[in-house]
Formats: structure tokens, sequence, C-alpha cells
């Protein structure tokens, strides 16, 4: 390799969906391998709507690793970033294109430099696991770049090092993380319980209350509840091995009254573990509390739940429907108490499957304001609406893992540069 000329760029764009959990990881016993308290368990969601893509690229004339997150450039210094790379670069092996004339022996990559662009579709940091996907793909790529020879189960492995539910990013459908018992963290890793075509049914709405980042992150959050909450040790121990075995059972079933129970009450106490935490940690705010309040009053009224709530560490409502009808009737509800400001163009309020503002006969803010207020609401009581209160909704569904996107003109990366385009 070392005669050949400095020229060549070698490159990989993958594509790694998000993922939502439904039975929450909160709290490490290894701060370093990220090992969590708890097994925990997730949802795909489609990448259609929210994905990370990445590309990575590889050239001798590169002197040294740099990485580019939405345009800007970002240090790699940091001990997550370094351990996967270090992680993969110790597992790649040979890598030949002829047609390029590029010949890379597996001893090559130890003095190889990377370059990495990354690109998030959704907002980074507000609690829409943006680094789950963020550290899947990146070792998903550099994994491919390297022509790594290990399945997405070690690979998850390695991603976990990165960011602990990013090792649940790298299958689609429903996704459970083994919190594993080994001390080095090897049986700690994803393991797929049923593909996005399982339960197609499902519809999810995100609503989108802040897209600014979190006051506390979750790293220090979680720290600090370990250290603090009296409650986070019960959980870990008591309560979630049980929902876990409930929870599985409920998705192979399709049992959503089942789902929708764990998963309101796996969110719920989650943040009750927050606000247990010394001195508290609020990831939810008014608007979120106001949302839960919109879900139990439909919910109680229908007699059975047709819509379960869950928030990760931020303000935004994860609201999973039990089939597009339920959520057709959700969205009305949420357009009803949270109409978008006068200004707001119907198009940028409701995004990814647009079909549901259909369904919901919706066309144009006009629309919305005529929405009728939902029967559940006692005549006597004045229907309370929260204008611009949410900035946008994303509909969406579960989806699928991890892919290599082979069309050239998707890469972050210039082939003949790999420099940002």
């Amino acid at each position: 390799m070392a005669e050949q000329s400095k020229k060549w760029v070698h490159m990989v764009t993958a594509q790694t969906p998000t993922n939502i959990a439904v039975i929450k990881y909160w709290g490490k016993r290894d701060e370093n391998l990220i090992l969590a308290v708890n097994d925990s368990i997730s949802v795909t969601l489609d990448p259609a709507h929210l994905c990370t893509t990445t590309t990575v690229a590889v050239s001798p004339s590169f002197e040294q690793d740099r990485m580019w997150l939405n345009g800007k450039e970002i240090s790699l210094a940091g001990g997550r970033y370094q351990n996967c790379l270090r992680e993969i670069r110790a597992r790649a092996c040979d890598v030949e294109d002829e047609k390029k004339g590029i010949k890379i022996t597996k001893n090559d990559w130890q003095n190889l430099h990377v370059h990495v662009a990354s690109y998030n579709n959704f907002p980074t940091a507000a609690g829409l696991a943006s680094s789950a996907a963020g550290f899947a793909c990146l070792v998903f790529s550099l994994a491919k770049l390297m022509n790594v020879q290990e399945d997405n189960g070690r690979l998850s492995a390695i991603a976990r090092q990165g960011s602990g539910s990013a090792c649940r990013s790298l299958y689609g459908g429903f996704v459970k993380w083994v919190m594993g018992k080994e001390e080095n963290g090897s049986d700690s890793i994803a393991v797929p319980l049923v593909d996005e075509k399982h339960w197609d049914e499902l519809v999810i709405i995100i609503a989108v209350v802040s897209s600014r980042q979190k006051e506390t992150s979750s790293t220090s959050g979680m720290r600090e509840t370990v250290e603090t909450s009296a409650l986070i040790e019960h959980r870990a121990k008591e309560v979630v091995p049980k929902r876990i075995i409930q929870m599985e059972e409920a998705i192979q079933n399709r049992d959503f009254p089942t789902f929708a129970q764990l998963t309101c009450a796996d969110s719920n106490q989650f943040h009750a573990v927050c606000m247990d935490t010394s001195p508290p940690i609020f990831y939810m705010n008014d608007t979120s509390h106001r949302v839960i309040g919109c879900v139990e009053k439909w919910n109680r009224s229908e007699g059975t739940p047709q819509v379960a709530y869950t928030f990760d560490a931020g303000p935004n409502a994860v609201m999973i429907a039990r089939n597009r009808k339920a959520a057709t009737l959700m969205l009305q509800r949420l357009l009803f108490h949270f109409p978008p400001n006068s200004d707001t163009d119907l198009n940028s309020y409701v995004i990814g499957d647009k079909s549901i503002v259909k369904d919901a006969g919706i066309q144009d803010i006009k629309d919305v304001e005529a929405l009728p207020p939902p029967p559940e609401i006692k005549d006597k009581v004045p229907a309370q609406k929260y204008k611009g209160e949410i900035s946008y909704f994303i509909c969406t569904r579960p989806g699928r893992g991890p892919v290599s996107l082979t069309d050239e003109s998707q890469a972050l990366l210039n082939p003949e540069t790999g420099l940002p385009k």
C-alpha cells in the first residue's frame, strides 16, 4: 500500500435508524464500558423519517482522524469515539478494490486515518436518541469500510461503548439490550426480538415539544441517579426484570393493552426515578404533562388503550397507536389541543408520513381550527388549547435496521478529496 499513489479515497455510506425504549435503560454498572443496571427493550423507528446518515472514508493522504456532525467539525478525542475506533480497527480485515487500484492489508489500518461525516435528519441531543443512531451508524459504516467480519450482535457491543442505546439501533423492529453479567461487557449486546413486519399496524406519533439541547445530559443524569436515588435499585432489581418478561410476551402476541400499560408505566417510573435523584432532574415539562393527560383521558373513555406514550430524557412525547385509525383519532385530538401558531405552514407542522393527516380530514390550518372538542371532554369544562406549545409532529412507524447506501450521490464526503461536500 505504501508505494501506491496517495490520491485514492475509499468510502462507505450507511444509514441507521434511531430507537425509542419502551422499557427504559437508566443507570450504568460500568461507566467506561457502558454496562447497564437493567435490560431494556426498544422499537426501531422508520429511517425514512428518523435516521442518521454517515459517510466514512480512508485515504493515505489523510493526516488525522476527523469528523463532521451536521456540517460542523467536532473533536474525535473523546473516550467514546476512541473506544469505537479502536475496537473496529482491531477487527479490520484486508480490503481490495481492483478498479481503483486500492489494496489495504489488515495491518495497514493501524496507520491509516479516517474521515467521518454524519447527518441527523432530526434534532440532535433533544431527547430523540440522536446519539443512539449516530454511534450505531459510525460503528456500522466503519465495520463495512474496514471489512470487519462480525455480525450485528457483536457490532452492537462496540456501538454500546459509544452510547448505550446505540446497541439497539443495529436491528429493526423490537430489540432487547441484554445487560449481561460479564465484567468485560462481552455479553452485554443487543438481540432482535421481532422484525418490523411482525407488528406493522402500529403507528408512532412524536410530539417535538422542544428541539433544544437538554439541560441535564443523559450521561450525567444517570450517574447522579445511581449515586443518590433510593428508587433506582428497586427498579433495576425488582421491577424491570418482571416487566421485560411481560413486554416480550406482549410484543410476541401483539397484545396492545398489555403493551400500552407497560410502556406508560415504565416511562412514568423512569421519570419518577429522575425526580428521586438529588438534585431532582426534570426532563418533562408542562406540555409533556398535558400530552399525557390528553392520552390518558381518551384511553379511559374508550375502556381499552388506544395509544401508549413514552418519554426519553427530554420533553418530547412518543405516542404509539394500536393501528392507523387510532393514530388518526389521536392526531385530531393533538391538533385540537395543540394547534400551530397562525403563521405556521401545516406541511412543516406534521412531517414524516403525511397520509395520516389526510386520513384525519385535515388539509390546511382552517381544518385544524374547525376541529370539534374530543367527546371525552366534559361539556362543563371549556376545552383548553395550547397554541404553539408543540414545535411539530412526526408521524412514523416501526422500521428496519441499518443499511449501506450504494448511491454515491447520497455520500456526505467528496469522493476525490474525502472532505465534506
